[in-house]
């Protein structure tokens, strides 16, 4: 079961980010399903959605590359690196048409062939510094 639940993660990253098919999240994500570290607090599916809608506004161009994936049971781990372009506003802020590289890592449990929870964590301090809206210190 783990090869599958593998693969799952991998089509998600390809199907809903890399393609930007927001129909694909009804196809792998639980109805339930919990999503966390992607804002101040844990995000239903319906607004992980708006998040995806925001975020490849803002990028869309993204490209998401699965670096390493491993699985034990039913959860899965990924480490990803992304690149891609700020054009759009869905940052909450004007696009700086700057292009952005950032990496990150997730762990989901999957239940029935589909999402049921995941936990995000990605270098967004890196994106936002690259993009010119944040200063890093030297």
């Amino acid at each position: 079961m783990s090869s599958v639940n593998k693969a799952l993660v991998v089509k998600w990253f390809e199907q809903v980010w890399n393609q930007g098919r927001a129909d694909a999240i009804d196809d792998m994500m639980a109805p339930d399903a919990i999503v966390h570290g992607l804002g101040p607090a844990s995000q239903s599916g319906d607004q992980f959605k708006a998040f995806h809608r925001t975020f490849r506004d803002a990028f869309p161009d993204i490209i998401v590359r699965v670096d390493d994936v491993v699985a034990e049971g039913d959860l899965v781990a990924a480490r990803w690196s992304a690149s891609a372009t700020h054009r759009g506003n869905g940052l909450g802020f004007a696009a700086t048409n700057r292009p952005a590289q950032f990496t990150g890592m997730v762990f989901v449990r999957v239940e029935n062939g589909k999402l049921v929870e995941g936990w995000n964590s990605f270098d967004q301090l890196g994106m936002m510094a690259q993009l010119g809206m944040v200063m890093r210190p030297e």
